[in-house]
């Protein structure tokens, strides 16, 4: 494709975003490539490994504080590289036109932003429950947690293989469910390791299948990399809760047109 000022400038935006409140690129950007004319096999795949490149900043960053619980990202991992994989060979088995396998992904989209919006209008309240019941036996039996980590790896693992949605916002929030006692850096930071090599599998697994645009993956990290680091910079100056509430509600709407 072209060169595209605009795209530079929507990496920027997504980037400062990101940075400023640490909600998910995915959830912001593939809305925004598909408002540009890009197709969605083609905005899903590029959108991948611009979130596997841009989070592995993260990684350096919560593994020189200690964020990371390398365990819990292993069991993740156990459930999400898998899924992506059978996910991505379902897609490229799955005889039909691309016309329809766009507007599969384009529906998987609208209702994984949906959901998206929700846990983000509502993480706060979320994170009080589960933190309410950490007392519960159930935290205390660690295999059963193992195996409901496994089974939250393989639900993102689909997800975020075919909407590139769901590593940050609804992982995180499934991990709140599941290690209420863990504090909400290392569970962010945990998140941000898992993310790295599930969207660096299902990004390179869509690359293989034509699904990638090297030049828009170019334009989107020229704008996105200083935007997360000015994002970062300002990190706290704006009211965190005004801006989720504003992303929640326009991701929202986006989700509503998609699917409806």
């Amino acid at each position: 494709m072209d060169f595209e000022i605009g795209l530079i400038v929507a990496g920027l935006f997504v980037g400062f975003i990101v940075g400023m409140t640490g909600v998910g690129g995915g959830s912001l950007m593939t809305p925004i490539l598909l408002y540009f004319g890009i197709p969605p096999t083609k905005a899903v795949g590029t959108d991948l490994l611009y979130a596997a490149f841009t989070k592995t900043g993260g990684i350096l960053v919560h593994h020189k504080k200690s964020n990371i619980n390398w365990t819990i990202t292993g069991w993740l991992s156990l459930g999400s590289v898998p899924a992506a994989l059978i996910t991505l060979w379902i897609l490229h088995n799955l005889k039909a036109d691309v016309t329809a396998i766009n507007a599969v992904i384009k529906y998987s989209l609208g209702w994984a932003l949906l959901f998206t919006s929700v846990a983000i209008l509502f993480k706060k309240k979320l994170l009080d429950f589960s933190q309410k019941h950490a007392g519960d036996k159930f935290h205390s039996q660690s295999k059963t947690q193992n195996m409901l980590t496994i089974a939250i790896g393989v639900l993102l693992g689909a997800t975020v293989t075919l909407t590139s949605i769901g590593a940050g916002a609804l992982g995180t929030v499934t991990l709140f469910f599941l290690y209420p006692l863990l504090p909400t850096p290392r569970l962010v930071g945990t998140e941000i390791a898992h993310a790295v090599p599930l969207t660096l599998v299902a990004g390179l697994g869509h690359a293989s299948m034509g699904n990638l645009d090297l030049v828009l993956l170019g334009q989107l990290l020229m704008g996105s990399l200083p935007g997360i680091y000015i994002g970062s910079m300002l990190s706290g100056k704006v009211p965190d809760l005004f801006l989720r509430n504003a992303i929640a509600v326009m991701l929202f709407f986006v989700g509503y047109k998609l699917v409806f």
